[in-house]
């Protein structure tokens, strides 16, 4: 799928294989968020207990609150739990991570229960964000049994990754370029691997994954479990199920074959016009009940451009796109988590892997692509049973793209009423005061901004080493006092090499050690020169005169044309 930009997307890539550029899992565990019990569920699902999960399991997330499953949980854990390969369809934010993740956790062995640090499972997702979240909470639901947890994406230098692979661990979660080149560099060993999981697989394959995944994928036993879990199934997806899975059972849960939204978000598509989009941002930032807000755009330049809009009108926004660095990104996601930012804006690469709680509202200021990237957007909001209010904008020439979202999803908006900042059924249907102007009034302007937020040093620090032994500003060992300076001399080719007498004339300025090697120079004879004339002194020349010729040459050489010269001779 073309990226923000309109053309194939290697950026994913490249941030994938980078080593320097983001901060380590400690310097980030702000920006992920502790698994919790954070939607409601219905009074009659299962149990995690009732499902046939084993004790330390259950006892780990009923710490955090989790006592009953959600649809894809409850359909999903007691095939896996049988070894049977999966494919679990569901919208994004129905709880797919535990749905996948307590059969894993049960499929491998701890360290009190044999195991000897070669990883058994093995999680591939698209992003760096996702990979930290899926980590967090399968490290929380095998807390009990000490099951340790590496989570491996680029971005960050090697050595931590491959140091705690050297330690011991028994699941692995990484986004497929620094699996592979790990993988590559034998510093990680799949050969016995039980348990393999593709999470977010689509948007992996918009990422330009295939390729990497498939490569991990054959290195791989053969004998294994295979689930893969998406919010679509395109045609590659299918292939890939077809190739690597042994007689997968599909599982829908809160899904139709359709692919749709979530029933527990409220949908709105509005016809404007592209000038006027900021004006109904403005408005509907204001609107009643609102908390959290992602707004997306399609180019990274209308992302920085719409941020900087509403944080000029006093709105506390923050933009995320692919052309900031790794450390304002984490600044951003830090500053929209803890509530100091209550509006994000961001390009469709940050529509996975970020599970943020309390996401009310998501915008779509420009119109999505197709109805996979309208899914996977409008699902920042009403995730895991919570409600949510999802608004589209769609602009004259988006017209016939909307048709086609709206005849595949079922959204029954087949034609946008024409919508402005003054129209009054924009201010009733998201419930907007009607005194809401284009600029957020002082009196609420209680967030602290993005300015509060601190920017970490992310940078990774040149490692200091001392001189090598000999080399150019090494001190001599045993040397404490510092030398005085020499003074350079030049070697002037055309009047051959400089003698001893020479060398001791022009240095005596130079230090004792210096000029105790004149002497021992200065009875070394110059090589003669081929085109040298004979003089009267005959071929035993003295050092003296020899270097007496120099000057007298180089001031013949300096004269002006036909002023004539000196003999050499005298």
């Amino acid at each position: 799928m073309p990226n923000e930009s309109g053309d194939t997307p290697p950026d994913a890539r490249a941030l994938d294989h980078a080593t320097a550029g983001a901060p380590e899992v400690e310097a980030v565990a702000a920006t992920v968020e502790e698994l919790a019990a954070r939607a409601p569920v219905r009074p009659d699902s299962p149990t995690f207990r009732e499902l046939g999960v084993r004790a330390e399991t259950v006892e780990a997330l009923e710490s955090v609150g989790i006592t009953r499953a959600f649809a894809i949980q409850e359909y999903a854990i007691p095939s896996a739990l049988r070894g049977s390969d999966l494919i679990g369809q569901a919208p994004t934010g129905t709880g797919k991570t535990l749905g996948f993740g307590v059969p894993m956790l049960e499929h491998i062995n701890g360290p009190d229960e044999g195991a000897d640090g070669t990883p058994q499972a093995l999680v591939v997702v698209p992003t760096r964000e996702l990979c930290l979240q899926v980590s967090r909470d399968l490290e929380q639901a095998g807390k009990i049994r000490a099951i340790r947890v590496l989570s491996v994406y680029g971005g960050v230098a090697y050595e931590p990754q491959t140091n705690k692979l050297r330690s011991g661990v028994d699941l692995v979660v990484g986004t497929p370029g620094r699996l592979l080149d790990l993988a590559k560099g034998k510093q990680l060993r799949l050969d016995k691997i039980q348990v393999l999981v593709l999470d977010e697989a689509d948007r992996m394959l918009d990422l330009g994954f295939a390729e990497d995944v498939e490569k991990i994928l054959s290195m791989l036993p053969e004998r294994r479990q295979t689930m893969l879990f998406s919010a679509t199934m395109p045609d590659p997806i299918v292939r890939i199920a077809r190739r690597f899975l042994h007689q997968p059972l599909t599982i829908h849960a809160d899904h139709n074959l359709d692919t749709g939204p979530s029933p527990d978000t409220e949908q709105f598509v509005y016809r404007t016009h592209s000038l006027n989009k900021v004006e109904m941002v403005a408005r509907i930032l204001q609107a009643k009940d609102r908390t959290l807000t992602m707004v997306f755009c399609r180019t990274k330049r209308a992302a920085q451009k719409v941020a900087e809009d509403l944080d000029f009108r006093g709105f506390a926004a923050a933009p995320v796109h692919g052309d900031l660095g790794q450390a304002a990104r984490e600044r951003a996601l830090r500053a929209f988590r803890s509530g100091k930012v209550d509006t994000l804006v961001a390009t469709d690469v940050a529509a996975r892997g970020l599970d943020v709680t309390g996401v009310s509202h998501v915008i779509n200021y420009d119109c999505p692509e197709d109805p996979d990237t309208y899914v996977h957007r409008i699902g920042r909001t009403g995730r895991a049973g919570a409600t949510g209010v999802a608004v589209t904008f769609v602009d004259w020439e988006d017209l016939p793209r909307w048709k086609l979202i709206n005849s595949t999803l079922g959204v029954g908006v087949a034609d946008p009423a024409e919508t402005y900042h003054t129209s009054p059924h924009l201010y009733d249907d998201l419930k907007i005061p009607e005194d809401a102007s284009g600029t957020l009034p002082t009196a609420q302007r209680t967030r602290a901004g993005l300015n509060a937020e601190k920017t970490e040093d992310i940078e990774l620090k040149k490692r200091s080493r001392p001189p090598r032994r000999g080399a150019r500003g090494a001190e001599p060992t045993g040397t404490t006092a510092e030398r005085p300076r020499q003074r350079r001399q030049r070697t002037r080719r055309n009047g051959g090499p400089e003698t001893g007498a020479d060398q001791t004339a022009a240095g005596a300025d130079q230090t004792p050690a210096r000029a105790n090697q004149a002497p021992a120079r200065a009875n070394q004879a110059p090589p003669a020169r081929a085109n040298q004339a004979p003089t009267g002194d005959g071929p035993a020349r003295s050092d003296a005169a020899a270097s007496a010729d120099k000057p007298r040459r180089r001031r013949r050489r300096r004269r002006a044309p036909g002023a004539g010269g000196e003999q050499t001779g005298n």
